[in-house]
C-alpha cells in the first residue's frame, strides 16, 4: 500500500549561505569562548539565538484545576484570552458576561497573564490570545487546531472524567495520516484525515470504515486535533469495547457557489460518494460493504450524514447524527421537505440499517429539532438509539457521543 503521509521538504539550497556563514563563525577559535545568550530579567523577550527553555509557561494548570495563561507582548496595549469554542466558555472557567474573553494584565517585564476564575473541567479546549485586536495562537504552543477560518492553540486539563480521550502510554496506538486526493466531481485537490487502528501497518487484515464529519466552523483536522478521535478509539479498542476500524475524516466544506448551502450540500455528497469512498476502498484494506461501512457527523456533519448517509442504505448500514436535526414546517431544513425528497431510501432504512444513533444536548440551540426528527424516524419505522445529554452545541458533548457511538459499530448483535 502506498504511504499517504504528508511530508515537508527542507529547502537546503536556500539556506546554504547562512549555514556556511555560521559554519565559519563556529569554526573560529574564539567560538570556544562564546557563551550562550543570557536572559534579561527586565523583559520576557528572549534574545536572538537563545536556545534554552522559555522563561515562563504559556499554559499552566494549577493544583485547584484553574488554569493560568501567559504571553509575552511588551508593546501591546490590550491582550485578551479568547476561546473559539463559544459554547464552552463557562466550562473553561470564563464567567458570564465575558463574550470577548478574559482580560489579561501586564507585569513590568511585558508578560501578560490571567488565571481562570473557576476550575476548568478535565477536557480539551481551543484558545488564542487577542493582542491589540489581532488573534494570535500561543507562540510557545505545541498543539494546534485548524478550523474553517484560521488556527487556534489547544490545551488539555487532565483528570478522571476526561481520561477516555487522553493519550495513554498503557495502550497500543493507531496512526493518523493526512491524505490528499483528487476530486474528479469537484475538479480540485481535496484533503482528509485517516485513522488506522493499532496493528494495521503489519497485520494484513481488512477493516470496517467509519466516515466521521466535522461541523461548520471546523475542518477535517478538527476531529483529531480537538476531538481526540484517535485517542478515543485507541482507548476503546484496547479495552475491548470497540471493533478495530478505520476512521476517515473528510473535509465537510466545498467551494462556495450558487445553489449550495452549508447544511444541504450536494457537492460534498458527490465528492464523498464518487471520489473519497472509492479512493479509500482502493488504497486501504477495507471491507467494502454496507454492513462494514458507517457514517456520522456533528452539527453540519450531522446534516451531511442525514442527507448522504441515512439516504444511502446501499452504502451505509450504521449511522450517527450528533447535534443536528430537521425542523417542522421549515423550507430550509424542513422535515416535510426532507421526507418527500428521500421517501424511497427512508423506507429501505427500516430494514437495512443496523444502527441509527441520534444524540443532542438539552441546552443545544438545535434541541427543538430533536422531536420532529425522531418523529420522522418513527413514521418510517426506523429504530434508533436516542442519547439526550446535558450541555449544548460543544466539543465536550461530541467527544462523549463518539465514545458512546463507536462501541456500537460493526457488532454482530
Amino acid at each position: 500500500m502506498r504511504r499517504l503521509f504528508r511530508t515537508t521538504s527542507l529547502r537546503i539550497l536556500a539556506a546554504t549561505p547562512i549555514l556556511a556563514s555560521l559554519g565559519g563563525v563556529l569554526a573560529h577559535p574564539a567560538a570556544a569562548q562564546m557563551q550562550a545568550p543570557k536572559l534579561d530579567p527586565s523583559t520576557c523577550v528572549t534574545p536572538p539565538f537563545y536556545s534554552g527553555p522559555a522563561p515562563f509557561k504559556s499554559v499552566e494548570t494549577l493544583p485547584d484545576q484553574r488554569v493560568t495563561f501567559r504571553v509575552c507582548a511588551p508593546d501591546a496595549h490590550e491582550v485578551l484570552l479568547t476561546s473559539s469554542d463559544i459554547m464552552t466558555v463557562i466550562p473553561m472557567g470564563f464567567p458570564p458576561g465575558t463574550p470577548r474573553g478574559l482580560k489579561m494584565t501586564k507585569d513590568a517585564t511585558g508578560l501578560w497573564s490571567v488565571t481562570t476564575p473557576k476550575p476548568v473541567a478535565a477536557d480539551v479546549y481551543r484558545f488564542a490570545f487577542q493582542v491589540d485586536g489581532v488573534k494570535t495562537p500561543d507562540p510557545l504552543g505545541k498543539t494546534f487546531s485548524e478550523e474553517l477560518k484560521g488556527t487556534n492553540s489547544t490545551f488539555e486539563v487532565k483528570g478522571r472524567e476526561g481520561a477516555f480521550q487522553s493519550w495513554s502510554k498503557d495502550v497500543p496506538h493507531g496512526t493518523v495520516a493526512t491524505l490528499d486526493y483528487w476530486s474528479s466531481s469537484l475538479g480540485i485537490q481535496r484533503r482528509a484525515h485517516v485513522y488506522t487502528p493499532p496493528g494495521y501497518m503489519k497485520d494484513g487484515r481488512t477493516y470496517p470504515v467509519l466516515y466521521l464529519v466535522h461541523g461548520a466552523g471546523d475542518s477535517d483536522d478538527s476531529w483529531t486535533s480537538v476531538g481526540h478521535a484517535q485517542n478515543i478509539l485507541d482507548n476503546l479498542i484496547a479495552a475491548g469495547k470497540a471493533v478495530p476500524m478505520i476512521v476517515v475524516m473528510p473535509d465537510g466544506h466545498t467551494p462556495m457557489r450558487d445553489g449550495v448551502m452549508t447544511l444541504d450540500n450536494p457537492d460534498f455528497g458527490n465528492d464523498l460518494i464518487k471520489d473519497l469512498i472509492p479512493y479509500i476502498d482502493g488504497h486501504y484494506r477495507t471491507v467494502a460493504k454496507p454492513d462494514m461501512r458507517a457514517m456520522a457527523g456533528l452539527s453540519m456533519g450531522g446534516s451531511h450524514t442525514l442527507r448522504n448517509g441515512l439516504t444511502h442504505p446501499d452504502l451505509f448500514h450504521w449511522i450517527g447524527v450528533f447535534s443536528m436535526g430537521l425542523s417542522a414546517g421549515s423550507d430550509f431544513n424542513g422535515v416535510e421537505t426532507y421526507a418527500a425528497k428521500y421517501d424511497a431510501p427512508l423506507r429501505q432504512d427500516a430494514q437495512a440499517l443496523k444502527l441509527l444513533y441520534f444524540a443532542i444536548g438539552k441546552d443545544d440551540f438545535l434541541y427543538p429539532t430533536s422531536a420532529p426528527t425522531r418523529g420522522l424516524f418513527d413514521k418510517y419505522g426506523i429504530k434508533y438509539v436516542y442519547n439526550e445529554s446535558t450541555g449544548g452545541h460543544e466539543w465536550i458533548n461530541w467527544r462523549r457521543y463518539l465514545e458512546d457511538f463507536a462501541p456500537r459499530l460493526f457488532q454482530s448483535k
